[in-house]
């Protein structure tokens, strides 16, 4: 039994030696696999998150991506932006997109990281109105073309009193860096960035969510810019601009105390060069005056004479708590930049032609605590405007961000969403689907809440789905006064057709019946139809004056409805002071 037993015990030993060996094994092979990924590795294999799939879409988001560059260069610089684009075509699914500039340039030191190292530009680390956010764009298309074609991507760039450089990029996914070759000097005078990239496995299409498309919204929301665009065919498009002046640039503005974490204030106070957490709080958050400070002074248990790097998590943590406590001041809102009633109006009657345009811009607000925003609408009935879908015309959603439009996920967006939510009924649009309607808006802010790197749709904050319903609601009410007009004269012009037509039948009739002059009878006839028409006229010119009236009065209303809330907390507050 003795010698069973050992046997035995061996035997299970051994197995647990192999088990042991086994998982050890696998432990290190895995230990191996382990390895860094850079940024560029992992949207080369994530590159949909960029919102470059679908053939169509691939080509219009890398025309958007070089446009919004040079819009924000040219702007940034004080240059009245002339952007000349091409698409041709090399073979089946094949293209090399060419976009050129008359912008500031970029120097030999940044031109590989612009075009050729993700997450790198001007934007990300700034709170400021812009139309890109993330650094990705043009640095995508440069690896996007590298995947698809093998090829670098051709740039020529050229900066005020220095010679023009052309150069031919790559990127080095593993370390996210650019590559260039065949750098050298051009002798030609040039101003301006210019650049060639070839793509495969894209398409292009004169469609809703083409590149054509694209560049014409792009112009409408840039009236100050002109766009030359030539399509794979060899036709040539030019969106002249309507207006000389550029737009006011907006100003960068500092973190609210609403709108960050305890996370953000760690990070932040290891980069201030700030030598106490007062001194810090002051100088590197929006609205943080000497009364904000003594509230938070009675909140926390920590001196604030303390090294703002040296601020743990506990600490950080009391201080997002009387942030949320401590009645600030809304953040700062002058920085927004809209377009424009004007300028949209003077864009839309140029690309558009509506036979009706009602514009307004509302007054900035914020959503999620801290960050400001704005909304521009316009609605255009008649004429060119809606989209054409064969024979039919439907209602037609103009989306932008900032200026930049919004051609995909439409369906996922706040924007749609809002739109959706309005019964459109109530201003004579009886069916949207079927209407000549293009609705047109743009969402203003220091921060875009897109709902991902695509940059396409725009999250469902409730302050934007509110502050949107609002706008529409009230360019509704216009456009559905002069929708009703125009509907009420159209009635009025059938009867008086209807009439006049059988005025003769009646009258001819009657003569015969009561042997009276038909000609008399037909000219009292038709005085009792203008008598008739006058009074109805006369109505109906009187319900227009009463619905601008109450148009005017419900505008009024709004207007008080969004100060109370404001007065009604400046007086509870006043009460408990009394108290």
């Amino acid at each position: 039994m003795s010698a069973e037993k050992t046997k035995k015990e061996t035997k299970i030993k051994n197995n647990d030696d192999e088990k042991a060996y086994v998982i050890k094994k696998a432990a290190e092979n895995l230990e191996k696999e382990f390895k860094e990924h850079s940024v560029a590795e992992f949207f080369k294999k994530n590159k949909q998150m960029l919102g470059l799939y679908g053939k169509v879409r691939t080509l219009t988001m890398i025309i958007h991506e070089y446009v919004s560059n040079s819009l924000d260069a040219c702007e940034e610089t004080g240059i009245l932006p002339d952007i000349d684009v091409k698409i041709d075509e090399l073979g089946e699914e094949y293209y090399e997109v060419t976009v050129k500039d008359n912008g500031p340039g970029i120097s030999r030191e940044n031109v590989g990281k612009a075009f050729g190292k993700l997450l790198a530009g001007t934007k990300f680390h700034r709170l400021k109105q812009s139309r890109g956010q993330q650094g990705i764009g043009c640095s995508g298309c440069t690896m996007l073309s590298q995947m698809t074609t093998g090829k670098p991507s051709k740039i020529i760039t050229g900066q005020q009193g220095k010679k023009p450089i052309s150069l031919e990029l790559t990127i080095d996914p593993s370390k996210n860096e650019p590559k260039i070759e065949e750098i050298k000097e051009i002798e030609k005078e040039f101003r301006g960035t210019a650049v060639a990239a070839k793509f495969k496995g894209v398409l292009y299409r004169d469609s809703d969510q083409g590149a054509l498309e694209y560049l014409r919204r792009t112009a409408i929301a840039n009236p100050h810019a002109k766009i030359s665009f030539r399509d794979p065919l060899g036709q040539k498009i030019v969106f002249n601009r309507t207006q000389t002046v550029l737009p006011e640039l907006a100003g960068e503005i500092k973190p609210h105390p609403k709108g960050v974490t305890v996370d953000d204030v760690i990070f932040m106070g290891k980069k201030t060069g700030a030598r106490t957490t007062l001194s810090f709080l002051t100088n590197e958050f929006d609205r943080m005056g000497a009364k904000g400070l003594n509230e938070l002074k009675q909140m926390v248990d920590f001196d604030l004479i303390k090294d703002p790097k040296q601020l743990d998590w506990s600490e950080a943590e009391q201080i997002i708590k009387a942030f949320k406590k401590i009645d600030f001041i809304a953040p700062t809102t002058d920085s927004l930049r809209p377009i424009g009633e004007k300028q949209i109006q003077g864009s839309l009657e140029n690309i558009v032609k509506p036979e009706f345009l009602t514009v307004m811009t509302r007054k900035p607000t914020v959503y999620a605590g801290g960050y400001p925003f704005q909304v521009e609408i316009a609605i255009a009935y008649g004429g060119g405007a809606g989209r054409k879908v064969g024979e039919e015309t439907k209602m037609e959603i103009m989306r932008f961000a900032n200026r930049v439009p919004l051609l995909f996920d439409q369906g996922n967006c706040a924007l749609t969403k809002a739109i959706q939510s309005v019964d459109w009924k109530r201003y004579d649009i009886k069916d949207p689907d079927t209407s000549p309607v293009t609705i047109f808006i743009n969402f203003i802010s220091v921060h875009i809440p897109y709902t991902g790197a695509g940059k396409q749709a725009i999250a469902d904050e409730e302050e934007v789905l509110e502050e949107v319903r609002l706008a529409l609601m009230q360019t509704g009410r216009k456009a559905g006064i002069y929708i009703a007009h125009k509907r009420r004269e159209s009635e009025n012009q059938q009867k008086r057709l209807m009439f006049y037509k059988y005025i003769p039948e009646i009258c001819s009739a009657l003569s015969q019946i009561t042997k009276a002059n038909e000609e008399k009878l037909k000219k009292n006839m038709e005085q009792m139809v203008l008598t008739k028409l006058k009074i109805e006229d006369e109505k109906n010119a009187e319900m227009q004056k009463q619905a601008e009236k109450a148009l005017r009065n419900d505008e009024n209303s709004v207007v008080i409805k969004e100060k109370k809330p404001k007065t009604e907390k400046k007086e509870q507050h006043n009460t408990k002071r009394k108290k």
